[in-house]
């Protein structure tokens, strides 16, 4: 087998020393082969597959995957550009990132969860979805740092003027009630996080992130792989383990990016009666 990369990367374990280990990527005869190795300090390797087949685009997946989940544990990379496709983020972009780990580190569970019971009661009355009213993070973040004030509410990101305009006066009202250690403005968080903290924070995201792309790479191979076969959709959503909305969805994605999806058509209307076919044919 041909190595075309390896990595090593290190983790301070403590009173146990450093752990070391290796991830790589091989390939032998047209298959692809990708596999971590914990490497003790005398000598002796342990290996785990963690893929092995034809496909360089699931390998990618699964590597970005795995390899997040390990750097979310400690391991640190001897040689940067592990990812290969991203930029570190500058500017504000790293400010709000902290604040978001932050929040997720040192909020306030009490808190967070009455924040949650205005919401629902919030989304009934009005008829809305419980994240137009506001996003989990954004409940995060109040809960994190407590805003006193609409003009405090407002330095949180994702609390935009019409959002404060229709519900500042309820969170502020809630929020208001509980006492805190810190003040605004929120220039002393970046100072509060410690370096470990935030790195492993930010490879948790990309683990969270890498594994939905791998799913929907997964559901995406699974969909073309049915349609080829001539499924219908009641047979592809025991497949994909998708509900029926979120399968046509994705069908729709497929059609738009020039799959072609006719054979599945063709399932669905082969019990309709002929002229019926014809008219969703010419609706087509």
């Amino acid at each position: 087998m041909q190595i075309v990369f390896m990595n090593r990367l290190v983790k301070d374990a403590g009173s146990e020393g450093e752990k070391l280990a290796q991830v790589w990527i091989g390939e032998e005869e047209g298959t692809w082969h990708l596999g971590w190795r914990d490497l003790e300090m005398t000598g002796e390797a342990m290996d785990t597959a963690w893929y092995e087949g034809g496909s360089w685009n699931e390998m990618l997946y699964i590597y970005r995957h795995g390899l997040a989940v390990k750097l979310g544990e400690g391991f640190r990379p001897l040689i940067d550009g592990t990812f290969h496709e991203e930029e570190e983020l500058k500017g504000r972009s790293h400010a709000v990132q902290k604040l978001y780990c932050y929040s997720e580190l040192h909020n306030n569970e009490e808190l967070y969860a009455e924040l949650t019971a205005w919401r629902r009661r919030k989304a009934a009355s009005e008829r809305k979805a419980p994240y137009f009213i506001a996003s989990n993070r954004v409940l995060r973040l109040i809960s994190a740092f407590v805003p006193h004030t609409i003009e405090e509410l407002l330095q949180l990101p994702g609390v935009g003027e019409s959002k404060a305009s229709e519900y500042g006066a309820d969170l502020i009202e809630i929020a208001g009630t509980v006492q805190r250690s810190h003040d605004f403005p929120l220039d002393w968080v970046n100072d509060a996080l410690d370096d470990q903290s935030y790195l492993s924070w930010t490879y948790k995201q990309k683990e969270h992130k890498y594994k939905q792309d791998l799913d929907k790479y997964r559901t995406r191979r699974t969909m073309l792989k049915g349609i080829y076969e001539g499924m219908n959709l009641q047979q592809l959503e025991q497949e994909c383990g998708l509900p029926r909305r979120d399968l046509v969805e994705a069908l729709e994605q497929l059609e738009k990016e020039g799959y072609d999806t006719e054979r599945l058509i063709e399932s669905e209307l082969k019990e309709m009666a002929q002229e019926e076919q014809e008219r969703v044919w010419a609706a087509l």
